[in-house]
């Protein structure tokens, strides 16, 4: 296989870094690493389903700035350059977190499916055999990547395996990432004092939110230059999730504020926020005093109980205790803090301060949690204690957790169905919303609008009603990690949506993961793919149907098709019937055996192969294959064998010959073009060798009338190449059914002109055949061995040896 030069490869290394380099010093200090993963090469495929679609997995380290993906796609024809090869447009689509949900063909996906959003990225050729791309990610989020290239989709041609060189397409994707290292680590509840130098633009900073923090806010104090204070402050503040702050990330101005605040409702738990301090004003050195405070209701839901909701509650172990446990004051930098300053948020203590329970009831929700049951790969039910059935109080949301594998869960499908129980609503009009959102809850307020987006976050939105008492929701190849599906029950009125008044409603929930999407339905199969040590599941659909699910029937094949498609591929070997009485006839018992098998075989595969619902299978498809391929290459090896004329003995043992070898060519490879020409040129080698041997001894053309080679040899040749020709060049996925029938017909017919006439007995005995005695001739007299001699009658004698 043919690799790109490393000189190549240093010089586009080189360049990429200079880019990132240049970036990066526009940060700070330029402390940095740099980082490099490559994978192994390998063939694209022309786009059918996204089973057919190669799939490479990156791991982007935390704290990375610069992702660059090297795209590198090259061609190969054989063992030497692809330069002959046509271009064919390569797309690459990208997504965090889980493999991308693509739709290149623009079917439709099955209802009530979400279908996240991707980057993609289409390469042309820029050279005869190879080309490259660059695809740049500015502050990526950390974790899992996931790459997903194809070609596009082609005309269907099947093509015998061996017969040309095939034009192979193959992408290898790199990846260069630059982080920091060093980022300064903030305390929730305490100021520090911070100065951006002048040969700097900014500062970076990050703090941990764990569970449970329904706010999080960054303050900025005491703003300076040349520690002169200034009534503005000449600085913005920014701040995301997981990843250093974008162009388009929360920001505020702080020169337009009189007091610079940057407010993060709803914050992701778990994860690293990352606050980004950018200044106004050159060559001069800007100092400031930050400070960041978050709202922890875990300890209030404990103090307050649960009693309403009679269940059992989580809150977690280690993150759900308040900051104050879990930040000690031993563990603590030495920073200075304004304990003078009064807060309503903060308790002032000894030596370190710590966040009163809040005191906004809606954002603190009591979390139920789930049973992970594993049944098999991707098949995972998630059980409910004491559930299904959800009783939804009036006055709070009910929230529920289900947990994600790492990685293990993200080639599933997460399903979600809702259902409400008709007689717990009591007459009233009541609607049950639920938000199904990643990462952390979110709170249903009375005046919801069946919106589950914040700013930060984003979310699915369910809901069920007395005319719309069922709903589904399915997720293909959900991000891992905790997913919380809050619910509400809100009552209709003429002034909108509001909190219901001492009715409790009742739903059914079920969520489980599954591989694919309602198992591919009729017209499709649900495959388990690896790519390394990484599985994900896909459907591959048949008879026309398409999509996601296999649910899109635009081009799917009617009814009547299927049936007539599956009568004419399994009639058309109805063909071998005269050839079957043509070699009974003339007394090739053998060779009519072989056809009838070949006749039975093919007739009953091509049932069972069929791609629709019209499939009839009385054995194992394996089984049925094999013997297929074993009775055509059969059939075809005992009628040119039977047309050389060989003795019997040899005959029979060429044939016993000939099945145990294609047995084994056709457990090696049964597609391959060797299978079927190699024992063709072989038999039809013997075949030669023979009728030049007769046409020697017998001094004249063999065989010797002009009939037999016009009426029956030329015209079966012709049909026998045409048969061959119609299969190798002309047959397709659309046309299979009606060219591969007419194959069928067209062999079974040439078999009937080529299989040679009934051999005459030869009157004239040859010297083989010729008994030989002890040289000597023994006359017998008939009429003496029957004691009838009488001297006047003429003595009959019969001489033996």
């Amino acid at each position: 296989m043919w690799r790109l030069d490393a000189s190549v490869l240093d010089r586009n290394r080189w360049h990429l870094l200079l880019i990132v380099y240049t970036y990066l010093c526009c940060l700070g200090d330029c402390l940095f690493v740099t980082d490099y993963f490559t994978r192994t090469p390998r063939k694209l495929n022309a786009f059918r389903s996204f089973a057919s679609v190669e799939l490479f997995h990156f791991n982007v380290p935390d704290d990375t700035m610069v992702a660059v993906w090297n795209l590198i796609t090259f061609k190969e024809q054989g063992s030497t350059f692809g330069d002959s090869c046509p271009d064919r447009n390569v797309t690459v689509y990208f997504r965090s977190g889980a493999p991308p949900v693509i739709n290149p063909l623009r079917t439709r996906f099955p209802r009530d499916t979400i279908v996240p959003s991707v980057f993609a990225v289409t390469l042309t050729w820029t050279l005869p055999n190879r080309t490259t791309g660059v695809f740049n990610v500015t502050s990526p989020l950390p974790g899992h990547w996931f790459l997903a290239a194809h070609l596009p989709k082609d005309e269907g041609k099947i093509s015998v395996k061996g017969l040309y060189e095939e034009c192979q397409y193959l992408f290898q994707p790199q990846l260069i990432v630059q982080r920091l290292i060093g980022i300064s680590v903030l305390y929730p509840g305490y100021f520090i004092e911070q100065m951006i130098p002048i040969h700097n633009r900014s500062a970076l900073y990050k703090v941990f939110i764990p569970n449970y923090i329904s706010h999080v806010k960054v303050q900025l104090a005491d703003c300076s230059t040349r520690n002169k204070s200034t009534e503005n402050c000449p600085l913005l503040l920014k701040i995301r999730a997981r990843a250093p702050p974008l162009h388009n990330s929360s920001s505020v101005d702080c020169l337009e504020q009189s007091s610079c605040e940057l407010d993060m409702p709803l914050p992701s738990w778990e994860q690293w926020y990352y606050i980004l301090v950018e200044r106004y004003l050159e060559n001069v050195d800007v100092y400031f005093r930050i400070r960041v405070r978050v709202k922890d209701c875990s300890k209030a839901d404990v103090l307050k109980g649960s009693s309403a909701f009679n269940m059992p509650q989580s809150y977690g172990t280690a993150m759900s205790a308040s900051l104050s446990e879990t930040l000690p004051a031993a563990s603590l930098p030495s920073l200075s803090w304004n304990g003078s300053e009064q807060n309503p948020f903060l308790l002032s203590g000894d030596s370190i301060a710590y966040l009163a329970p809040a005191s906004d009831d809606n954002k603190c929700w009591p979390i139920r949690p789930t049973l992970r049951n594993e049944l098999d790969t991707f098949s995972v039910h998630f059980y409910i204690f004491f559930g299904p059935n959800i009783s939804v109080p009036p006055d709070k949301a009910t929230v529920f957790a289900i947990n994600l594998m790492p990685v293990l869960d993200s080639g599933g499908v997460l399903n979600m169905e809702l259902r409400l129980n008709m007689s717990s609503t009591k007459g009233e009009n009541i609607t049950v919303f639920g938000c199904l959102n990643h990462g952390m809850p979110l709170s249903i307020p009375d005046n919801f609008t069946a919106k589950c987006e914040s700013e930060s976050i984003t979310g699915f939105a369910l809901s069920v009603n007395g005319i719309s008492n069922v709903t589904k929701l399915r997720i293909p190849y959900p991000q891992t990690g905790t997913w919380y599906l809050s619910l509400r029950s809100l009552c209709a009125t003429d002034r909108g949506f509001e909190a219901c008044s001492n009715v409790t409603a009742e739903v059914y929930l079920r969520s489980y993961l599954t591989p694919c999407i309602n198992d591919c339905g009729t017209y499709g199969q649900c495959k388990l793919l690896r790519t390394n040590n990484y599985l994900y599941a896909a459907c591959e659909c048949k008879a026309g149907w398409d999509g996601w699910g296999c649910t899109d029937n635009s081009a799917a094949y009617s009814y009547g098709f299927q049936l007539l498609s599956t009568l004419l591929l399994c009639l058309s070997n109805l063909m071998f019937v005269p050839p079957v009485a043509i070699a009974i006839r003339s007394h090739y018992l053998l060779e009519a055996s072989v056809y009838i098998f070949t006749m039975f075989f093919s007739t009953f595969y091509h049932a069972c192969d069929q791609p629709g619902i019209v499939v009839f299978c009385i054995m194992e498809y394996d089984v049925l294959q094999f013997c297929d391929f074993l009775g055509s290459l059969m059939s075809v090896w005992v009628t040119v064998i039977s047309m050389a004329r060989l003795k019997s003995i040899i005959k029979q043992v060429l044939y016993l010959l000939g099945a145990m070898l294609l047995s084994m060519a056709l457990q090696l490879d049964r597609h391959g073009l060797w299978n079927l020409l190699g024992p063709s040129l072989f038999a039809l080698g013997i075949m030669a060798i023979a009728w030049t041997v007769r046409t020697i001894r017998r001094r004249r053309c063999y065989p010797p009338t002009w009939k037999r080679w016009v009426f029956y040899l030329f015209p079966g040749t012709m049909i026998a190449t045409s048969a061959v020709a119609l299969y190798a060049f002309v047959e397709t996925e659309e046309n299979y059914f009606y060219i591969h029938s007419i194959w069928h017909m067209l062999i079974a017919g040439s078999v009937g002109f080529l299989l040679p006439p009934r051999a005459k007995p030869n009157a004239k005995v040859t010297p083989m055949q010729r008994r030989r005695g002890c040289g000597y001739q023994l006359c017998v007299n008939e009429h003496e061995e029957l004691g009838l001699v009488d001297p006047v009658i003429t003595i009959n004698s019969i001489c033996t040896s």
